[in-house]
C-alpha cells in the first residue's frame, strides 16, 4: 500500500473515505515530557501558581483531540465519541506520561486525533509550568495501538 494523501501527479489530497463502512475504531497515542525537581515537585503538590496543571492539560489534550481537522490539512472531521486523557507520574526520571485514547464509530481512524490530544496535553503542561523551568523536554511521542477499520489491529508497545 503505497501513500494515500497523493493524487498521481503527486498533490496532496483528502482521502475519499465514501464507500468506506463505518466501524467502531479506537486510537491510544502516548507521549512524555521531562521538567525540574521544582516543576515536578509543584504538579504533584499542586502548588502551581496558574492552577491544576494536570487537570488543565487533560481538559485541553481533550480539545486538541476535537479539532484536529483545523490543525491537520488532510484529516476528516470526525465525530468523536469518546476522549480520555490521563497521566503517569515517574518521579525518578521527573517524566509525566501522557496518554490520549479516542475513540469513534466512523469511516476513518482516529490515530491523528490520538497524537494531537497527547501533544496538546503535554504542551499545556509546558505552558502551565514555564515560569518555573524553561528546560522541559517534550517526546516520545508516538501511536501506541490502534483497533478498527481495514487495517485492524496495530499495536505498537
Amino acid at each position: 500500500m503505497g501513500l494515500t494523501h497523493f493524487d498521481e501527479h503527486g498533490k496532496a489530497i483528502m482521502v475519499d473515505v465514501t464507500e468506506k463502512s463505518d466501524t467502531v475504531r479506537e486510537a491510544t497515542a502516548a507521549g512524555k515530557i521531562t521538567v525540574s525537581q521544582e516543576v515536578y515537585d509543584a504538579i504533584v503538590a499542586g502548588k502551581m501558581g496558574k492552577g491544576d496543571v494536570l487537570g488543565v492539560a487533560t481538559t485541553a489534550g481533550i480539545m486538541g483531540a476535537k479539532r484536529t481537522a483545523e490543525l491537520i490539512p488532510m484529516c476528516h472531521i470526525l465525530p468523536i465519541t469518546n476522549c480520555k486523557i490521563q497521566f503517569e507520574m515517574k518521579p525518578e526520571e521527573r517524566e509525566i506520561y501522557c496518554y490520549c485514547t479516542v475513540k469513534v464509530t466512523g469511516k476513518t481512524g482516529v490515530e491523528m486525533e490520538a497524537l494531537t490530544g497527547v501533544s496538546v496535553a503535554l504542551l499545556t503542561v509546558y505552558d502551565m509550568c514555564k515560569a518555573l523551568d524553561k528546560t522541559m523536554k517534550i517526546g516520545d511521542i508516538f501511536l501506541c495501538r490502534k483497533t478498527g477499520g481495514k487495517s485492524g489491529e496495530v499495536c505498537n508497545v
